[in-house]
């Protein structure tokens, strides 16, 4: 009974992370585990801007270098930094008790992150950090107010604040639109996250498919094998339904006989 209640909570993990964010918009994002290009440019920003809190320690270097098409040499100079070997896990140097005098609380592995919290919250959540005075750190996040996590990613999105701008009018669900010119009706709203322009390294386009190519990495490293569970699936989908024909054409000879 203890085994089957902890499957249960193990499973409903997802529900209750939903459930805290009640309310708020999640941007949806198109997941390519099959873009392989993407997902290494995710491994190098999360290597880069995430591993110095965060650790992978369910995956090992070795796996993701395969995985994604990178020379081991490759992956060894540009996304190993703490000196571990090519066969170690995806750890970081950061000792937990440092961690937690530092932040109140030791940063999560990400390992699973993508599986726990859905690839649209985390695509939401990295893109809507704006500055907050009121914060320790200054900053402050619209999926997960008041989070204790800097924005690391600042350089690359630019200054982003709660602001002014033009934004489409939307009544009992539905975007408005002008019936003779078919053009958005807008009004301004000063509740809106806006980045300054030129104040970061990428323009609000290429910040945005930074991110999904680093959620697109998560969720290959939450579920490394998806891809051939699928191609698995299907030819055993492909055997059952040849199975079953034999199966049936066998059970009408055993029951030709029986009135």
């Amino acid at each position: 009974m203890k085994k089957l209640f902890a499957a249960f909570v193990i499973a409903a993990l997802p529900v209750f992370a939903f459930a805290n964010e009640a309310g708020v918009h999640l941007d949806e994002v198109d997941i390519d585990l099959t873009d392989k290009a993407g997902m290494q440019d995710g491994a190098r920003t999360f290597a880069n801007y995430c591993m110095g809190c965060h650790s992978a320690k369910f995956q090992r270097y070795e796996r993701v270098a395969d995985d994604l098409g990178i020379p081991h040499e490759l992956m060894q100079e540009n996304l190993i930094f703490t000196g571990a070997k090519i066969g170690d896990h995806m750890k970081i140097g950061m000792q937990v008790e440092d961690a937690k005098a530092w932040f109140g609380a030791a940063p999560p592995d990400l390992t699973l992150v993508a599986r726990v919290r859905g690839t649209d919250w985390l695509y939401t959540y990295l893109r809507t950090f704006y500055e907050d005075p009121s914060r320790p750190l200054g900053v402050n996040n619209e999926v997960f107010p008041n989070v204790g996590m800097p924005n690391v990613l600042a350089s690359l999105q630019g200054r982003q604040y709660i602001g002014c701008k033009q934004v489409q009018v939307v009544e009992h669900g539905k975007k408005q639109f002008d019936p003779l010119s078919g053009t958005p009706i807008t009004h301004e709203a000063c509740d809106q996250l806006v980045i300054e322009p030129k104040s970061g390294a990428l323009s609000e386009e290429e910040f945005d498919t930074k991110i999904k190519n680093l959620v697109t990495f998560l969720a290959y490293s939450a579920n490394p094998v998806k891809l051939e569970s699928q191609r698995i699936g299907a030819y055993v989908l492909l055997y059952l339904a040849f199975f079953f024909v034999f199966a049936y054409l066998l059970k009408r000879e055993y029951w030709k006989d029986v009135h």
